[in-house]
């Protein structure tokens, strides 16, 4: 059954406990944060926009008020461009707010859920099936519910069981 009456904002106000994400692109430039991908490819400094985006408010709000936000990004080495700039920036930066964030690094192994789609997980009860173009351009977003989430929550429970904190993987691997 999907749901149609909430946007993806309107969860991120509205969630209980926890905002789970599942990342599985290499890049996601064409999908928002363009000028600071720019400043990060000409080796500029961060935009003051992006180092005090909307998305830092609202995990310092949801974190502040008890609620866990969280993701694990799925990639292989060598790290795109877009990677580099996501990781060395947008993790750093979201992690000072409180997000918390694993990667599941392929380069050496089997990608255990190659099936799964990016998507958020709103307190184990409705899955957003986040839809892209070929070339990482964001489309929107599918809410599922009910009996259809289990498979989100699958994805989920294997993606945090092979995935390694961040901040250990990028100590060892980062740009």
């Amino acid at each position: 059954m999907a749901t149609s009456t909430k946007t993806l904002g309107d969860w991120f106000k509205d969630f209980d406990r926890e905002a789970f994400r599942l990342e599985t692109l290499d890049d996601y430039s064409k999908s928002g944060g363009v000028a600071a991908y720019q400043a990060f490819l000409a080796g500029e400094p961060q935009p003051e926009e992006y180092r005090t985006a909307g998305w830092v408010t609202t995990v310092g709000n949801a974190v502040a008020s008890g609620k866990r936000v969280y993701r694990v990004h799925i990639l292989a080495r060598p790290l795109t461009d877009y990677l580099r700039f996501e990781l060395s920036w947008g993790y750093r930066r979201n992690q000072q707010a409180g997000e918390e964030f694993f990667i599941l690094d392929t380069t050496d192994q089997e990608n255990p859920i190659p099936d799964a789609p990016d998507f958020w997980l709103f307190d184990e009860r409705v899955a957003g099936a986040m839809n892209y173009d070929a070339e990482g351009a964001y489309l929107g977003v599918d809410f599922l519910e009910g009996d259809q989430v289990s498979r989100f929550l699958a994805y989920r429970d294997t993606a945090m069981a092979r995935a390694v904190p961040f901040s250990a993987w990028w100590a060892e691997h980062g740009a």
